[in-house]
């Protein structure tokens, strides 16, 4: 089996597929753009951590490291989807987004590895939006109504979210001490220890 042409677009991978390219491809470079600390505690068996940060810090570095079948995984795939527009404009076209992340492969049956049991970024993400709406809300009613916009503000944030597709709530969090891994992936251990790709497209 071989990638699709890059003409026709296609970019999602699904997980079914992906558990039998690790078995047949070489080749298969299986990049996980998530915080070190989701990483930790659940990952594609053979993956490699690349920080969604650290790639776009050092994303013409890490494209010209890559082979030519690579697919890109975070938890839900809009991460991936981000970190996948960026190697794009470093000039690495047809790479992958495997269809509902790390937990979607793992629900069908694909070797994962798993560690301490955190919550992923994307549910603190929800949780920490929909506390502040709630106590801009109770506060608008108990505190005085200017507190109320602290609602409409993080409306507004989700909104220029999704037209962005970047999340500034999500990166403040993955600062927090508790998304912290024990070793946190630098250029040196990430992006640089990646083995080598042949001019054939095997790694080295």
């Amino acid at each position: 089996m071989t990638p699709p042409s890059t003409s026709q677009a296609i970019t999602a991978l699904a997980p079914e597929t992906l558990r039998t390219w690790i078995h047949q491809h070489q080749d298969l470079m299986v990049i996980d753009v998530r915080s070190a600390a989701e990483f930790e505690a659940m990952h594609i068996r053979g993956s490699y951590n690349v920080p969604l940060p650290l790639l776009s810090e050092h994303t013409d570095e890490l494209a010209t490291r890559l082979g030519s079948r690579v697919v890109l995984v975070c938890q839900s795939g809009a991460r991936a989807e981000q970190a996948r527009q960026r190697l794009g404009k470093a000039g690495m076209e047809g790479a992958y987004v495997l269809t509902g992340g790390a937990p979607g492969f793992a629900a069908v049956g694909g070797d994962v590895v798993r560690g301490k049991n955190r919550w992923d970024l994307e549910r603190q993400v929800r949780l920490t939006a929909g506390s502040l709406v709630v106590l801009g809300l109770a506060g608008g009613k108990l505190i005085s109504p200017k507190v109320r916009l602290l609602a409409g503000a993080i409306g507004a944030g989700l909104t220029f979210s999704a037209a962005t597709n970047t999340c500034a709530m999500g990166k403040a969090l993955s600062a927090m001490p508790w998304n912290k891994a024990a070793k946190e992936p630098t250029r040196e251990s990430a992006i640089l220890q990646l083995p080598l790709v042949s001019p054939g497209g095997a790694a080295a």
